[in-house]
């Protein structure tokens, strides 16, 4: 029997619906990104900064169209608690890979033992994973998922003492001979000073007078202090990593002498600048008080900031929220680059990244990964408390202060 030519049209036409109703069913109604954050225990206050971060970059994405090479599709955000311990952070990891199948990637945990923790179990699912936590341990064990966009606190020690020894000096006109350390023990001041110990203060002409490490909840600084007193080093690496320990400590600075900006004193992290400190200690407490940083408020980021504010009803935005609302929008530019939400194609685009646009959120310019997981160019910024508000100081081309020297 023949075919007409109307009926080979019918046919045609029949088989290009059933084409493109095809592709619609096998493009993704949403798309699923992950958090997993201290949503609970000394670090919540940080872990909800990070979920506000992440949350108001989704809005965004989805407001802007979702992901354009998936039709459209919107992006949804799932977030896991990991608590206060490697455990429970672990836990999280593995509920959030239970609960979410289609999980594409994510970012956590925040503290850098919980990221630990975290990526040993997604690193196994081949989930790509972004972190902000600092722990050179974090990239260095071969892993193939696993993205840093800070630098790593080796690369922060070796950075930053020089450059606050330097400001001290042009403040000060005195060289720093005599440094103190106070810190909890959990992976990143671990790594952060780590290379002080071994040979690196000494040979910046530094001595460690004074060396005290606690294992966090911090249920009394008195004594912590009262031996940062008697030894009186002319800079104090403050590195609890918890606002309730930064709390403690910065109370007794000041009950015994050393606060309102009389100890120079520098904490390597983003909960030195939590909007909870200006709560529950006040502004003279903080004042001159520094902190190294991964990213903060930067030149040119005063849109975004004042957004972040309208939004949230923070004052303003940290290294919690601003880390993790790029890592979201790093995720969409690799699903966009992949075409797919298939984690290997996604992990490979990845790879390949290199996004002049995503890079304002970050100093050093570029958002390109190294073979281990670093983001290329990745430098420290340094925040300063002033007049109230936690400001960049460094780099010099982002900043919007100008850093005062503490005891000047």
């Amino acid at each position: 029997m023949s075919i007409t030519r109307r009926n080979l049209t019918k046919l045609a036409a029949a088989s290009t619906v059933v084409a493109s109703s095809s592709a619609r069913a096998q493009q993704p109604a949403e798309v699923v990104f992950g958090l997993i954050s201290p949503l609970s225990g000394p670090w919540a206050k940080s872990g909800d900064l990070s979920r506000k971060g992440a949350e108001m970059a989704v809005a965004d994405i989805n407001k802007a169209g979702g992901i354009k090479a998936l039709g459209g599709a919107k992006v949804r955000l799932a977030v896991g608690d990991c608590g206060d311990s490697p455990e429970k952070s672990k836990n999280a990891a593995q509920r959030l890979l239970a609960d979410e199948p289609n999980l594409v990637g994510g970012a956590g945990a925040y503290v850098s033992s919980f990221t630990l923790a975290v990526t040993e179990v997604t690193e196994r699912a081949g989930v790509p994973w972004f972190t902000l936590s600092y722990s050179d341990a974090i990239t260095s064990r071969g892993f193939h998922y696993v993205y840093q966009t800070s630098p790593t606190a080796d690369a922060q020690a070796k950075a930053a003492l020089p450059t606050l020894l330097a400001l001290a000096k042009a403040a000060t006109g005195r060289d720093a001979k005599k440094l103190g350390i106070v810190m909890d023990n959990t992976a990143s001041p671990v790594s952060f000073t780590k290379g002080l110990r071994a040979g690196g203060a000494e040979a910046l002409g530094m001595q460690i007078v004074v060396d005290e490490t606690f294992t966090p909840p911090l249920s009394d600084a008195g004594p912590v202090m009262q031996r940062v007193r008697a030894a009186r080093p002319d800079v104090l690496l403050l590195l609890p990593t918890a606002v309730p320990d930064i709390k403690l400590t910065l109370e007794k600075m000041n009950e015994i002498g050393l606060g309102h900006g009389k100890l120079p004193a520098i904490n390597n992290g983003g909960p030195m600048g939590s909007p909870d400190l200006l709560r529950v200690v006040g502004p003279d407490m903080l004042e001159g008080v520094m902190f190294i940083t991964a990213t903060w408020g930067l030149k040119g980021m005063e849109a975004l900031t004042e957004e972040f504010r309208r939004r949230t009803g923070e004052p303003w935005i940290t290294q919690d929220s601003l880390s993790n609302y790029a890592h979201m929008w790093i995720l969409k530019a690799a699903v966009e680059a992949a075409g797919s939400t298939d984690r290997e194609k996604v992990n490979a685009a990845i790879k390949v990244m290199d996004d002049p646009e995503i890079a304002k959120f970050f100093p050093g310019g570029r958002v390109k990964f190294d073979e281990q997981g670093h983001r290329v160019g990745a430098s420290l910024v340094i925040a300063q408390w002033q007049n109230g508000v936690p400001v960049t100081v460094f780099p010099i081309d982002r900043a919007v202060a100008q850093p005062i020297w503490p005891g000047r």
